[in-house]
């Protein structure tokens, strides 16, 4: 567990960056994707299912499709996320298939191009969504409601971050701890708090022990996480796989 505290510690609990498709990329030879993708239909998530990318090594991220002469925008290491979401069909260009991913740093809707081959691809049914109104957190199977539970978002002065984000870790943790028996790490950040307890202000969705269980479920209390009863999340885990659950898209409004 001890590689995971200083994770933690960022909890908020604890440029908008715009992609623009080349016209030789649309034009490109599908083949290209259709070969690195065996033929999966991949896509953006809708309300049945979506797509997930493990990350399993160091992988370059470009802002733009990439051509020849671009540079990667930055990197993306295996400690940055489990998986993360796929947000659109794969794309060829320059001579490979790159799928556009929901980035788990900031800004909220950072988004970035990878190369197919340097990720595993999985779909998954679940997708999960949060109401900050109605404090209330409900998965879903394949468009199908499956379950509800009523939770504590953040209080008017540090609101849970709304739009859409994907878990990119599912940490298990101590149960009488302020965290409680799971953290699911969201690409989500506090849009008020640049900084949370030595960290960079990343939400998450997580249970509820020592202190936290005096804000009752139902309430807008954190400082921006969103708090399951034990229970619940434990549930939650159980039910999509704890290896399956980095990756789910979570819808939060």
């Amino acid at each position: 567990m001890q590689p995971y505290r200083a994770r933690l510690g960022a909890l908020c609990c604890s440029v908008v960056l715009t992609t623009v498709l080349p016209a030789t990329a649309a034009s490109a030879a599908p083949s290209v994707c259709a070969t690195v993708l065996s033929g999966k239909a991949v896509a953006g998530p809708t309300v049945t299912s979506a797509w997930r990318v493990q990350i399993e090594a160091r992988t370059a991220v470009f802002y733009h499709l990439p051509g020849s002469r671009l540079s990667p925008s930055r990197w993306l290491e295996p400690t940055d996320a489990a998986a993360l979401l796929v947000l659109s069909r794969g794309h060829a260009a320059d001579g490979r298939c790159w799928l556009r991913v929901r980035l788990p740093w900031r800004p909220n809707d950072a988004t970035g191009w990878i190369n197919a081959r340097k990720v595993v691809l999985q779909k998954t049914p679940w997708r999960i969504a949060v109401s900050t109104d109605q404090r209330a957190l409900t998965l879903f199977r394949a468009g199908a409601p499956v379950r509800t539970f009523e939770v504590v978002v953040g209080k008017p002065s540090t609101p849970t971050p709304e739009g859409l984000f994907a878990i990119t870790w599912a940490i298990p943790w101590y149960p009488n701890e302020f965290l409680g028996s799971w953290v699911l790490d969201l690409t989500a950040h506090s849009d008020v708090l640049k900084q949370f307890d030595g960290g960079i202000g990343t939400v998450a969705i997580h249970g509820r022990g020592g202190s936290s269980l005096l804000d009752p479920v139902g309430t807008a209390a954190s400082h921006g996480c969103v708090r399951v009863a034990n229970d619940a999340i434990d549930w939650l885990v159980r039910t999509i796989g704890e290896h399956q659950v980095a990756g789910t898209p979570v819808r939060i409004s």
